[in-house]
């Protein structure tokens, strides 16, 4: 069966993670990957280690293992785009491709002839998209973007950490790059939708994706909680802004997230803890009540929940349709049946390395499944390939190119 993307080639212009994440959902669904790297540096990533991926013998490889988990399924290409010579390189490349996605500052492009207008005139098909972190337009777009900040900016980071007047209280940002990841899924989503628009007989387009703007978008319930009652939200910690109790207990053994959903699941979750008359307070009865009156209602619950151990909790209430989940470590989360039985873990034969230990794509297609046909690439390893099989380049000319320093 054929993937989605069956013959969609991308010129990937970006490095670090919105970008690369972007471009390895797109060579998951079948699209022939071109990644464009500077010659003897490549990726930023590469070497955002450790830990790094090892050779057979146990010695480090040049590829970190940030690196790895954005980049499967790509062809690798050295060019120096700064020369004459490499730009006609990515310009002839760009000719014979659907996609082009670049993350430079906005602007630097031009100066090389490899902006959208540019290159739109040489393939008027072509879906071009730009990653930046505060867009192509505004007091700020010739800002560099770097997801802390936008974190920051963007109002994450003042939603998210425990509530300034508990220990440990204060701004938190997430423990993984959520702007840029999100910015890569948007970025996904909008390039998708151009081809579909192409394929129903529109031509190339070009799209603007902000880090700032994705991770504004983001904050979803957040945003409209403070457009309709104009009071900025503020850090709750584990704790839900509009829905009580939905958060972080302490067992008598270890810590377990209870998330009661509806004022059945509360009674329940009362019972279960020896105090049904809670969920016939006045003050609780209500999912409404409960959020107003959560300072007297929360200490009551801490006690009961310590009571009794987490194998006892999370079992009754899973019994009793009261969602619940321990916290796992990511130890604990690639044993975990349910993970194993979905086929999140992948390993990718690398020729360097082995089995390379990477975590696959959640898509799952009926007809036209996910293959994960190459592992994360080496530097410039596909360069002769792709000059070749794209551009027609023989043997003597790619020599000349790399004698040259153009790759």
């Amino acid at each position: 069966m054929n993937t989605p993307l069956e013959g969609i080639r991308v010129l990937d212009l970006t490095r670090v993670l919105a970008g690369p994440w972007c471009t390895q959902n797109l060579a998951d669904l079948g699209a022939d990957v071109i990644k464009v790297e500077r010659p003897g540096v490549g990726d930023d990533t590469r070497g955002w280690g450790p830990p790094f991926l090892k050779h057979r013998d146990g010695s480090d490889t040049h590829d970190a293992a940030y690196y790895l988990a954005a980049n499967r399924g790509k062809r690798s290409i050295t060019i120096d785009i700064a020369s004459a010579d490499g730009q006609d390189l990515v310009r002839a490349l760009a000719a014979r491709s659907d996609v082009l996605i670049e993350n430079y500052k906005v602007g630097q492009l031009r100066k090389y002839r490899l902006d959208y207008d540019s290159l739109h005139a040489l393939n008027p098909r072509l879906v071009y998209c730009s990653v930046t972190g505060f867009g192509q337009t505004g007091p700020w777009a010739h800002r560099p973007g770097y997801d802390f900040i936008i974190q920051a900016i963007g109002g994450f980071m003042s939603i998210t950490g425990e509530a300034d007047d508990q220990p440990g209280g204060g701004p938190q940002k997430a423990g993984v790059a959520v702007s840029d990841l999100m910015t890569g899924m948007y970025a996904t989503q909008a390039i998708l939708a151009a081809l579909l628009h192409r394929e129903r007989g529109g031509g190339g387009q070009y799209i603007d994706i902000a880090l700032l703007d994705a991770q504004v978008a983001m904050l979803a319930n957040m945003n409209t909680n403070y457009l309709t009652s104009g009071v900025a939200p503020r850090r709750w910690g584990n704790a839900h802004q509009n829905v009580v109790p939905y958060q972080t207990f302490r067992t008598s053994d270890q810590w377990i997230v209870v998330a009661v959903g509806n004022d059945a699941q509360f009674r329940r979750f009362c019972e279960l803890g020896g105090a049904p008359e809670l969920a016939s307070d006045p003050r609780f009865v209500r999912n409404a009540d409960r959020v107003r009156n959560r300072d007297e209602l929360i200490p009551v619950l801490v006690v009961i929940v310590a009571r009794y151990d987490a194998q006892y909790w999370l079992g009754e209430l899973e019994r009793a349709g009261v969602p619940c989940g321990p916290i796992n470590d990511l130890a604990q989360v690639f044993q975990n049946p349910q993970i194993v039985a979905r086929e999140l873990r992948v390993d990718i034969e690398r020729e360097d390395a082995g089995q390379v230990k990477l975590v696959g794509n959640p898509v799952k297609y009926s007809e036209t499944p996910v293959r994960y046909r190459l592992p994360p690439p080496r530097l410039g390893e596909h360069s002769d390939a792709v000059l070749r099989e794209v551009l027609g380049l023989d043997p003597i000319a790619i020599a000349e190119l790399r004698a040259r320093g153009v790759i």
